[in-house]
């Protein structure tokens, strides 16, 4: 294998300063450091593509309460990335290898062996395809809300990377009936056609309450939220005598909004319906990460599942732009940025 050279620098892009509102261009600034060949036990990786969730929103709050680590202005970001190795100065990993970190937001990302988790590209159609929601997807499903053969459940905000993924687990896992709420009817469209839901509704044309009982009119079993704010509101009203909620994100509020991550919650009526309220962290142990890898793979092969995913062009310098475009909900599924 012919070795890479590696440039004298790596472009990456840094926290100008915290948002006190709506996040800008403004909030983000391009830098570069110095780039060499690893010490002892240290590897370079070429960092080939990214994905970019929206809780890094809230890593942009210097108080935001996470059991991960905020962003610092002027110092780089970072976020799930997948890359090759390009030096090594371990036996862990060799040049050439495909490895998944958290060292984004950057070209080159420098470590040592250990913060780099090696992937199997025989495993699923596309280095991309390892930054899939699944994960959260899975675990929020399956582990958090115990879904049920003949259960009727209700994603919200399910043209995200991790909604799009949640409803067809749901209908793999013997759902009834999944219900998803979106913003337009394009989206809707998206959704039932192409993801397999059973039905959809746009949360702008009239009270989600109202929209969702029509769908449900015996209640929901199983909610998936992503949202927060009215839809969650609502959901609490439709559920169905104990209903689980895997509670995952708080959209409503991670774009400007002081109240749509601050919901109220109906409490008799989930006291009186036993419901289960739960939040899970979208954090991962390795072990729950290989399991839905093998389990994607899987139901790829067998056309069982698709992974809805918006590339975007651009390299590093694109991730600002493309990352305000997904907080303003402009893209369906999972987003990945090409970096190299």
């Amino acid at each position: 294998m012919t070795t890479e050279q590696l440039p004298t620098t790596s472009r990456e892009i840094r926290l100008a300063s915290y948002p006190q509102g709506p996040v800008t261009l403004d909030h983000f600034e391009p830098g570069e450091t110095p780039l060499r060949e690893p010490a002892e036990g240290y590897v370079v990786v070429r960092n080939d593509w990214m994905t970019l969730g929206s809780v890094a929103r809230d890593q942009m709050n210097p108080d935001t309460r996470l059991p991960i680590p905020v962003f610092q202005p002027g110092v780089a970001m970072w976020g799930r990335t997948v890359g090759t190795v390009v030096r090594s100065g371990s036996p862990l990993h060799a040049v050439g290898d495909l490895v998944e970190h958290f060292n984004g937001w950057r070209e080159y990302a420098v470590g040592t062996a250990h913060e780099f988790f090696p992937r199997d590209r025989s495993l699923l159609p596309g280095p991309e395809y390892f930054l899939s929601q699944g994960p959260t997807a899975w675990h929020g499903m399956v582990g958090t809300a115990r879904i049920a053969e003949g259960d009727v459940v209700f994603v919200s905000g399910a043209t995200n990377g991790v909604g799009a993924l949640a409803g067809q687990i749901a209908k793999l896992k013997g759902a009834a009936r999944v219900i998803g709420s979106t913003g337009s009817k394009e989206k809707i469209d998206f959704l039932v056609d192409e993801l397999g839901f059973d039905a959809a509704f746009d949360y702008h044309e009239g009270p989600v309450a109202e929209q969702l009982a029509k769908l449900a009119p015996d209640g929901v079993n199983v909610v998936f939220d992503n949202v927060g704010g009215e839809q969650f509101e609502a959901a609490v009203q439709v559920a169905a005598p104990g209903a689980r909620f895997a509670l995952c994100g708080a959209l409503a509020g991670q774009h400007g909004s002081d109240d749509g991550g601050r919901p109220r919650l109906a409490l008799m009526s989930a006291i009186t319906k036993s419901l289960t309220l739960r939040g899970f962290a979208t954090l991962h142990t390795p072990d729950q990460i290989d399991e839905w890898n093998a389990q994607f793979g899987a139901w790829l092969r067998e056309g069982r599942i698709v992974f809805p995913h918006t590339v975007v062009e651009g390299g590093v310098a694109a991730l600002p732009e493309t990352f305000v475009a997904l907080l303003e909900r402009k893209y369906s599924g999972t987003v990945v940025v090409k970096l190299s």
